[in-house]
């Protein structure tokens, strides 16, 4: 049985866009502070979770065709490979770096390899939130 539950579903599309705009800001505010891509990254997994409970896990999973268990894979060996990197440059294993770049629209920007780290902290969570989530509805 399907319920047809309007109000749910455009609050739903209200709160996971605020939920989301929140994921990305608390990523790029942890790039001077430790944490950003952990945080970042269960409040995007919850956004999901959010979808996945207002619609059917099915309609979800139609829309974002990925799979959960390989992106958080992919995570772990971003995380993983930015460490690496510093080794080949004979630094210590997760050595950071940081240059300014002049971007176009952003001017002048600091870019750090510890944003690979954190974005690769944050899939890893996303993915093995999402992953447990689907699991655990499963079984029901």
């Amino acid at each position: 049985m399907k319920i047809n539950n309007v109000i749910l579903r455009t609050v739903a599309k209200l709160v996971s866009f605020i939920i989301l705009t929140l994921a990305v800001y608390l990523f790029l505010s942890g790039h001077h502070s430790p944490g950003g891509g952990f945080i970042g990254g269960l409040v995007l997994a919850s956004a999901l979770v959010l979808l996945f409970i207002v619609y059917d896990i099915e309609t979800i999973r139609n829309a974002l065709p990925f799979d959960f268990k390989k992106v958080a894979a992919f995570g772990a060996f971003l995380s993983v490979g930015t460490g690496l990197g510093a080794l080949i440059f004979g630094e210590e294993f997760l050595s950071q770096t940081f240059s300014y770049f002049d971007l176009p629209f952003f001017g002048e920007t600091e870019l750090a390899t510890v944003m690979l780290f954190e974005a690769g902290v944050a899939l890893a969570v996303v993915g093995v939130v999402v992953t447990i989530i689907l699991s655990i509805s499963e079984d029901v």
